[in-house]
């Protein structure tokens, strides 16, 4: 299986036309159908449905859209990391990220880094730690900031200085958001989207203790932005971290009784890193 060959299949997988990819790739329309019917020979699966007009990825293209992508990431990190100038850091550090307030002490760290070195980017990969946790043992990712609870036997890490508070995200006109804060005797009777990670949810299911069994989950999500939109909305409150983000129309009401989180950036244990991600490691390590 050729790197150029994915980059065709990814390609048509996109377009869902034959000769709209092969325009694109600059290459004849039956080079590409030819590529293509000798990747399925090779797999010994059909990867398109094929229509008159236009095609469609079967189960198996689905797969392999999802691999070949992961492979040609892995790909174009290894070429970046051999290219470099050895009297310079430079290349791509790859970061998953959740979404917390810590992320701003590592932006900072990010930052302070970069003026160190200036030919160094970033790749910063937004996701819930069971996702980017995937991601880094494919190699992906060099480093994950993640939040607790998660397990990090694989992994080093360094602990994040700022405790993640728990809240609710309600609409401004709601009865809740007069409040300093909610009880889980509050909750109940309101339609509750919660995270989607079930560690997460079992540390709520532990805060509500004995309501848990009376409140009403209406959906569940892993990124606030969406579950912000499904609150303003009126779809139900959300279950989340304090963020210090304006949301129009929106507000955040801590626990009562308090609940924190933890955060942790991590990285492989045992791994050849790059020349410049090891030195952000190191980096990271000095900062506290």
């Amino acid at each position: 299986m050729e790197l150029r060959v994915l980059k065709y299949f990814l390609m048509a997988a996109r377009e869902e036309n034959i000769t709209k990819a092969a325009n694109l790739l600059h290459i004849t329309q039956p080079t590409l159908s030819r590529q293509l019917m000798q990747l399925e020979e090779e797999l010994g699966v059909k990867l398109f449905h094929r229509g008159k007009y236009h095609i469609v990825l079967t189960d198996e293209g689905m797969l392999l859209r999802r691999r070949a992508q992961e492979i040609l990431e892995l790909a174009e990190k290894t070429k970046q990391e051999f290219s470099k100038d050895e009297t310079e850091l430079t290349g791509e550090i790859a970061i998953g990220c959740g979404e917390t307030r810590n992320m701003t002490f590592l932006s900072k760290k990010m930052a302070e880094f970069r003026k160190l070195h200036p030919l160094v980017h970033y790749s910063i990969y937004s996701a819930t730690a069971d996702d980017i946790k995937e991601r880094m043992e494919k190699g992906i990712l060099d480093l994950a900031l993640l939040m607790e609870p998660v397990d990090i036997g694989k992994y080093e890490f360094v602990r994040m200085p700022q405790k993640e508070e728990w809240g609710v995200l309600v609409r401004s006109d709601s009865p809740l958001a007069a409040q300093p804060s909610v009880s889980p005797k509050d909750l109940i009777g309101q339609p509750i989207l919660n995270a989607r990670r079930e560690m997460v949810q079992n540390e709520v299911a532990n805060w509500f203790g004995d309501s848990y069994d009376k409140i009403e989950i209406a959906g569940t999500y892993n990124l606030i932005l969406n579950a912000a939109n499904m609150v303003r909305n009126g779809v139900g409150v959300a279950m989340c971290f304090r963020m210090d983000n304006c949301y129009k129309n929106l507000s955040f009401v801590p626990l009562e009784p308090k609940l924190e989180t933890g955060a942790v950036v991590v990285w492989k244990k045992n791994q050849a890193f790059s020349k410049t991600s090891s030195h952000f490691i190191q980096f990271m390590k000095h900062s506290f």
